[in-house]
């Protein structure tokens, strides 16, 4: 059993027992994937894609993910970490392809699916990392964090379903 607790979510310390770290932080960074997909899968047509927030953020975060802020700001100077981070979002790609493919009634290899979950994916990842980024030296209030970061989600998510242009 691997521990996962103030002794072992210490500093991400190069050197250290990464892999025990590993384990602990993969869950936090991956909460969330079903979600997300699930809310996707939902999606109705017509609707903002930034309205998916409202049923995949939940209403009362498990606190343990609190900490998950502390971890991406910790992923710009970690090589370890980011690799984790980075690696959870390229997990979540293919989850977020099949909900849009099944949602659009597509073919789970059809390539539009794929590239619009790549370009949420990469929104998803943008937002989160900027709001943890610009944040540091904030109070530690939970509830406005949170709100700062919902509101980054949702222009992340407004930018994302207006493309390219």
């Amino acid at each position: 059993m691997t521990k996962c607790g103030p002794s072992a979510a210490g500093p991400w310390a190069p050197g250290s027992a990464s892999t025990i770290k590993e384990s602990c932080v993969r869950p936090l960074f991956s909460a969330g994937i079903g979600m997300i997909a699930e809310s996707l899968r939902n999606w109705r047509p017509g609707e903002p894609l930034e309205r998916i927030l409202d049923r995949s953020f939940p209403a009362h975060p498990d606190p343990a993910h609190d900490a998950v802020g502390a971890l991406v700001r910790l992923t710009r100077t970690e090589p370890a970490l980011r690799a984790v981070w980075l690696q959870t979002y390229d997990e979540a790609e293919p989850a977020f392809a099949r909900a849009l493919a099944e949602r659009a009634g597509l073919p789970a290899d059809d390539l539009r699916p794929v590239i619009q979950a790549a370009m949420f994916n990469a929104a998803l990842r943008a937002a989160v990392e900027h709001h943890a980024w610009h944040t540091a030296d904030a109070a530690p209030d939970a509830t406005a964090t949170r709100a700062e970061l919902e509101a980054a989600l949702r222009t992340a998510l407004e930018v994302a379903a207006r493309g390219i242009a």
